[in-house]
C-alpha cells in the first residue's frame, strides 16, 4: 500500500469527523498526520512490516500509529468503517466542488438531504440551495458549474506536459494590450511533478475584454463558463485552465492564494487569526477590515516578519518558521549551473552527434559536460548492439581536440548488479572520468537485499555518482524499497553524489526524499540524461526538483567550476 492510499484512509476520516462537527483537535491531527505520511520519503507499509515504532515520527502518536499498523495489515480502518455507516456512501464527493468545504456539506445534507453530486446537481437546477443560510445566488450557480468540471474532470499532466499550454496561454494574454500583470499560479508555478489543472491571476483595466481574449485561444474544447472576472475553459487535451483578473491592489493577495499550496495558505490564514486580521484573495485585512497588504506577495509575508517564501518552498513543510528565523535556504538557480554532468550517448552515436551536443552545451554557457557510454554488459545484453568501450573514450578524445573552450568528461553508466558488484572491472573502468552507477533490474528485493546491494557499490572507489537512487517512475512505479538516509550517510561517507534524475517522467529523487537527505551532508548532481541537443533542456526539470528539496548551490556538484570539479573527481582517486 503506498503513502498516498494510506493518507487518503486519514483524509476521509478527518472529512466525515468535520461534516459530523467533531473535536476540531481531533480533525488536525488527522489531517496533520496525512500530510505527513504523503510528503515522507519513508515507505509506511516497510515501516510497520519492520516493526518500527511509528510514532517516533513527526505528528504521528501512539493513536495514529496503531491505525497505520491496521490500514496495513487489514487494508481497512474501523473508526472509518463505522463513522461512513452515519452518511450516504457518496458523501464525501460533494467536498470535491469548489466551494463546498465540510460545514457547508453538512448543511446540505442536513436541511436538503443531498448525499451525492447527482443530488446536489438536481438541487441546484431546482434553485433550492441559494434559499439555504450562508447559500446565495452565486454560490449556486458556482456549484453546479462545479458538478459540470468535476464531470469532465481529466487526468494530471506531467509538468514538462502542461508547460507548453501554459507558456502558450501566458504569451496568447499578453498580447491583449489592457492586460498588465499576469501570472501563471497553482501547482505550475509551485513547480509540481503533476499538475490538475492551470491557475492564471492577472489585473486589466478591461476584464470584460480580457475574458473575450482568453476565450478565444487556439485548441480549446469548451467553454465552461465566462463571467466579468472569471472564465474557465477545458482545452482539447482536457486540461482545464482558471483565468481571474482582480484589482491591482489584490494581485499579490490573489496570486499567493491561487498559487498555494492549500497546507500553506491554510498556516498563513492560522498566523492571520492570531493577530486579529483576516487573508484571503483580496488581501490582508485588519481588525477593522482594513486592507494592510496584498499589492504584493513580498509585502505579505513582509507584514508577518517573515521573508519572502520562493513558490516551490509553499508546502508547510518549515518554510514559514524558517521565514520567519531568517533562514530560508538561498536557493539553487538556472544560472548556477556550470554543466550536465549525465547525458547518454545513443549506441549508435558518432562524431557528428556529439559535435551537435557540445556545441548545445555551449549555447547553454556551459563549461563542461559529461558524455557518458550507455555500454554496460547487461544492458547490451537485451539484443542491442554496443561497441567497446575504448571506441567511446577514443571519440570523445577526438572531439576534445575539435572543441576548445569546454571541458569534456568521459562518463559511463554501468549497473549495478544483485550482488553490489558492478557490471564492469575496476580496470575496465580506470579510464573513465566519471563513473555513474545504477540499479537498472531486479527492482523487486526486500529492502535490506536492496539497501545492502547499493551500499556495496558506493563502496567501489572508481564510484562518483549513484543514479536515481530510488528507481521510480512518476504514475507507474514507487520505485526500489529502500533504506535511502542509510544510503545517503554512506554516499557522504564515499562522497559519492545522490544523483536527480532530470528526465520528467522519473524526477528521481523526489522532492521529499532531497529535502530529507541533504541534512546528511550529502552532495547532489543534475543530469539531463538527454541524448539528443533538444533533450539537454530538460535539465530545468532537475533544478526545479532540487529547488523544491530546498537545496542551495553548494550543495549541487553542478554549480562547481571546471577546476573544482576535477578536484572533487581526483578526491576519489
Amino acid at each position: 500500500m503506498s503513502n498516498s492510499e494510506i493518507a487518503a484512509f486519514f483524509k476521509e476520516l478527518a472529512d466525515l469527523l468535520e461534516i459530523k462537527g467533531d473535536n476540531p483537535f481531533r480533525i488536525r491531527a488527522y489531517r496533520n498526520a496525512a500530510r505527513t505520511i504523503e510528503t515522507s520519503g519513508y515507505d509506511f507499509t516497510k515501516l510497520v512490516q519492520e516493526g518500527y515504532d511509528l510514532s517516533r515520527l513527526p505528528d504521528i502518536g501512539d493513536r495514529i500509529a496503531k491505525k497505520i499498523a491496521e490500514i496495513v495489515t487489514t487494508g481497512k480502518l474501523q473508526k472509518l468503517e463505522e463513522l461512513k455507516k452515519e452518511f450516504p456512501p457518496h458523501i464525501l464527493d460533494l467536498l470535491k466542488i469548489e466551494g463546498i468545504g465540510p460545514k457547508r456539506a453538512r448543511a446540505l445534507y442536513e436541511k436538503l438531504g443531498i448525499g451525492s453530486l447527482e443530488e446536489l446537481r438536481k438541487a441546484a437546477e431546482e434553485h433550492r440551495i441559494r434559499e439555504l443560510p450562508g447559500f446565495d445566488v452565486k454560490t449556486e450557480e458556482k456549484i453546479l458549474k462545479g458538478v459540470v468540471l468535476y464531470k469532465k474532470e481529466g487526468k494530471r499532466f506531467l509538468y514538462s506536459q502542461a508547460e507548453p499550454f501554459a507558456r502558450a496561454l501566458y504569451d496568447h494574454l499578453k498580447k491583449f494590450p489592457a492586460i498588465q500583470r499576469l501570472s501563471v499560479a497553482g501547482s505550475f508555478r509551485r513547480r509540481k511533478e503533476t499538475v490538475g489543472d492551470l491557475d492564471i491571476v492577472a489585473t486589466s483595466e478591461d476584464p470584460l475584454g480580457a475574458m473575450d481574449h482568453f476565450t478565444s485561444f487556439a485548441g480549446i474544447g469548451e467553454v465552461v463558463s465566462k463571467g466579468d472576472t472569471r472564465s474557465t475553459i477545458i482545452l482539447e487535451n482536457n486540461l482545464q485552465v482558471d483565468f481571474r483578473v482582480v484589482s491591482d491592489a489584490s494581485f499579490g493577495a490573489a496570486l499567493h492564494y491561487f498559487t498555494g499550496s492549500k497546507a500553506h495558505n491554510i498556516a498563513v490564514r492560522k498566523m492571520a487569526v492570531e493577530k486579529g486580521w483576516k487573508v484571503n484573495e483580496y488581501g490582508v485585512f485588519d481588525e477593522n477590515l482594513q486592507r494592510i497588504a496584498g499589492t504584493d506577495e513580498e509585502e505579505i509575508y513582509a507584514l508577518f516578519g517573515m521573508e519572502y517564501i520562493e513558490p516551490e518552498l509553499r508546502e508547510d513543510r518549515g518554510e514559514l518558521e524558517a521565514a520567519k528565523a531568517k533562514r530560508l535556504p538561498r536557493l539553487v538557480r538556472v544560472e548556477d549551473l556550470r554543466g550536465d554532468l549525465h547525458l547518454q550517448l545513443p549506441v549508435d552515436a558518432d562524431a557528428d552527434t556529439i559535435d551537435k551536443l557540445i556545441q548545445t552545451a555551449k549555447k547553454l554557457g556551459y563549461r563542461y559536460l559529461c558524455l557518458c557510454a550507455k555500454t554496460s554488459k547487461l544492458f547490451c545484453s537485451h539484443g542491442r548492439s554496443c561497441p567497446p568501450l575504448q571506441d567511446h573514450l577514443k571519440m570523445l578524445e577526438e572531439a576534445r581536440k575539435r572543441h576548445k573552450g569546454i571541458h569534456i568528461f568521459a562518463g559511463v553508466d554501468v549497473e549495478i548488479l544483485e550482488d553490489g558488484n558492478l557490471a564492469y572491472s575496476d580496470e575496465e573502468l580506470e579510464a573513465f572520468d566519471l563513473v555513474i552507477a545504477g540499479v537498472e533490474e531486479d527492482l523487486g528485493l526486500e529492502k535490506e537485499a536492496q539497501t545492502r546491494r547499493i551500499l556495496r557499490a558506493l563502496e567501489n572507489p572508481r564510484v562518483q555518482i549513484l543514479a536515481h537512487p530510488s528507481c521510480r517512475i512518476i504514475a507507474q512505479r514507487n520505485g526500489c524499497s529502500l533504506d535511502l538516509e542509510v544510503i545517503a550517510q554512506a554516499a557522504a561517507h564515499h562522497g559519492i553524489c545522490l544523483e536527480i534524475d532530470a528526465r520528467p517522467e522519473r524526477l528521481d529523487l523526489n522532492d521529499a526524499h532531497i529535502k530529507r537527505l541533504r541534512e546528511y551532508g550529502v552532495r547532489f548532481s543534475l543530469g539531463s540524461l538527454a541524448s539528443n541537443p533538444e533533450e539537454m533542456d530538460r535539465i530545468r526539470y532537475g533544478l526545479y526538483q532540487a529547488r523544491r528539496g530546498w537545496l542551495e548551490a553548494e550543495s549541487l556538484v553542478n554549480t562547481l567550476d571546471p577546476k573544482e570539479l576535477e578536484a572533487w573527481l581526483k578526491e576519489k582517486e
